[in-house]
């Protein structure tokens, strides 16, 4: 669907370029460095950027009901354990870069799709017996924040080992 000036894409216009600097982050990243972990109790850098992008299915096809859950590695956006959980399947920088850019898309399409009057519409999910209320709005903020926050683990793990960080805001010369 083309953009158009009711779409929301002005409001959150540099989620795409975090998203893409995530992506290119876990891109360059070989099976070592992608096993990277704060400990043995922490989880590695695949898993954290696989979680990102599960976490985008989860929200926007599960709880949100929009398409494109088919089109990534989480086609049941609402099972309790998916590729990403596996600690014991590590999964490859392309394999990652799949997953983000699949559910990247997902949320570019609700981008250009979704309108201002529809960021308040509520949503109800169920977290075990808790019956709770979301609106796109919230759900948006909550993906930005949860990206920019594993980014941010990310970042600080792949610099504790000498590798070049995420910069989710610096901006490109022009």
């Amino acid at each position: 669907m083309p953009r158009t000036n009711d779409s929301i894409r002005r409001f959150y216009a540099d989620g795409t370029q975090y998203r893409a600097r995530l992506v290119d982050g876990v891109r360059r990243l070989t099976a070592d460095q992608l096993a990277i972990s704060a400990g043995p109790d922490h989880a590695p850098i695949w898993a954290l950027a696989a979680h990102c992008a599960g976490a985008r299915t989860y929200w926007l096809c599960g709880v949100l009901g929009e398409p494109g859950a088919e089109t990534t590695p989480f086609p049941d956006p609402l099972a309790d354990l998916g590729w990403e959980d596996d600690l014991n399947h590590p999964r490859s920088a392309e394999e990652l870069v799949m997953a983000l850019e699949t559910t990247g898309s997902i949320i570019e399409r609700c981008l250009d799709e979704w309108t201002e009057d529809m960021l308040e519409v509520e949503f109800a999910r169920r977290y075990g017996d808790v019956r709770q209320m979301h609106t796109r709005r919230s759900i948006l903020l909550r993906l930005l924040s949860h990206d920019a926050f594993h980014s941010g683990e990310i970042s600080q793990l792949l610099g504790a080992n000498g590798l070049p960080a995420i910069d989710l805001w610096a901006r490109r010369a022009t």
